[in-house]
């Protein structure tokens, strides 16, 4: 199924074969640790970094793009620049959407 998923989205098959490995397990580990350092213990994923300051999120779905998805970023950049701004948070009322 990963080298099929693969394939579809233009990715070479290798990459499935991080899958069965514990190459990259250190690397994952410290990224993680890195992330988590950054925000809190009291968070999920994905974590962002701006400079200095660090989010849980975003997480939208389905997941904007072109313009739409500028928009966000900045958006997220200047939530970032903003002295104290620590969170916004609402209930989902849909799942995820995988376009």
């Amino acid at each position: 199924m990963v080298r099929e998923a693969l394939a579809e989205v233009g990715l070479p098959e290798s990459l499935a074969d991080a899958a069965t490995t514990d190459a990259y397990d250190d690397r994952l580990r410290a990224s993680h640790a890195d992330g988590i350092s950054r925000v809190g213990e009291d968070v999920g994923t994905p974590v962002v970094a701006f400079g200095d300051v660090a989010f849980f999120g975003p997480v939208v779905t389905p997941a904007p793009k072109g313009e739409a998805a500028g928009r966000l970023w900045d958006g997220a950049v200047l939530v970032a620049s903003t002295p104290g701004f620590f969170e916004l948070k609402r209930t989902r009322t849909q799942g995820p959407v995988f376009d």
